[in-house]
């Protein structure tokens, strides 16, 4: 059973819960339901990747189970681990005369089991959209991980045997590209390379996030992101920071966006005062 029938769908679904998915990108999601295959997002950072998954859990109303990666992530945090402290507690409270079988039995069980995200998903019978987040910043051997449980949505746990997946998730991978990801992962995913939008679009997606905004005002703000993205920063203003920059325009009621008003709510946008400095002196701004 698939949760989108065609592209189009897909991309009406998303836009009633607010993500605008270009034809491309409805078209892959499409199909990452339709072929039961992991869904790669690359791009660079605040295009949209984690939230075309967090739009996928929204329209189709199934749980987000969300594996944040990062730097000395392991298996344990990953699939699963065992609770120590609490068998340690049962084995004390068992008294001396069981046998290392008996003891070994009866704390290797589930109650004493910690799921983590990658097996809490396969395990779930109910819809799920499975959400690694940036895996770039993972290791090898997690990456090697993720190649075992995408390939054949099933982990074993020594202790309990094999858990297969009874209803494959949704898998959404996402990467900034800060290092190159294996090939054989990349055969196991469809792929999708998300960039920054055109103007007509973020300015759509801007007016449909803060409807109290005047289009005007909308369009000059699209209009200095562009140019902002252009100058040589250290973190270019992502797609959420254009919409957090809309509020702070509606919160603050600024009805025209002049160079006073950019240079006074520029922290909504760019967050090094390098880039500050940057855009002040490019955008020829008063300091």
């Amino acid at each position: 059973m698939t949760w989108f029938d065609d592209p189009a769908a897909t991309a009406d679904r998303l836009r009633h819960v607010g993500y605008l998915a270009d034809p491309g990108t409805a078209t892959t999601a499409y199909l990452a339901d339709a072929l039961e295959k992991p869904l790669l997002v690359e791009g660079p950072a605040g295009v949209g990747k984690t939230e075309l998954a967090k739009a996928v859990s929204r329209a189709t109303g199934a749980e987000l189970v969300r594996l944040q990666c990062y730097e000395g992530l392991d298996e344990a945090r990953a699939l699963y681990e065992w609770n120590y402290k609490k068998q340690l507690l049962r084995i004390q409270a068992s008294g001396a005369d069981r046998t290392w079988a008996e003891t070994h039995d009866d704390v290797f069980t589930e109650e004493f089991l910690l799921t983590r995200p990658l097996l809490t998903a396969i395990r779930r019978e109910q819809p799920t959209v499975l959400l690694v987040d940036e895996v770039d910043k993972t290791d090898v051997e997690v990456e090697g991980l993720l190649l075992e449980v995408l390939s054949d949505f099933q982990v074993t746990i020594p202790e309990l045997g094999t858990v297969a997946a009874i209803r494959r998730p949704y898998v959404v991978l996402t990467s900034n590209a800060s290092r190159e990801l294996s090939e054989a992962l990349k055969r196991r995913c469809l792929y999708l390379h998300l960039d920054y939008p055109d103007a007509d679009r973020e300015l759509e997606i801007v007016t449909q996030q803060v409807p109290d905004i005047e289009r005007r005002v909308a369009g000059r703000l699209v209009d200095v992101i562009g140019r902002l993205r252009d100058l040589d920063l250290k973190k270019a203003p992502s797609i959420a920071e254009s919409v957090d920059w809309a509020r702070t325009l509606v919160a603050l009621q600024i009805g025209t966006l002049d160079e006073v008003a950019i240079a006074s709510t520029l922290g909504a946008v760019l967050k090094h005062s390098s880039d500050q400095e940057r855009a002040v002196k490019e955008l020829g701004l008063a300091p």
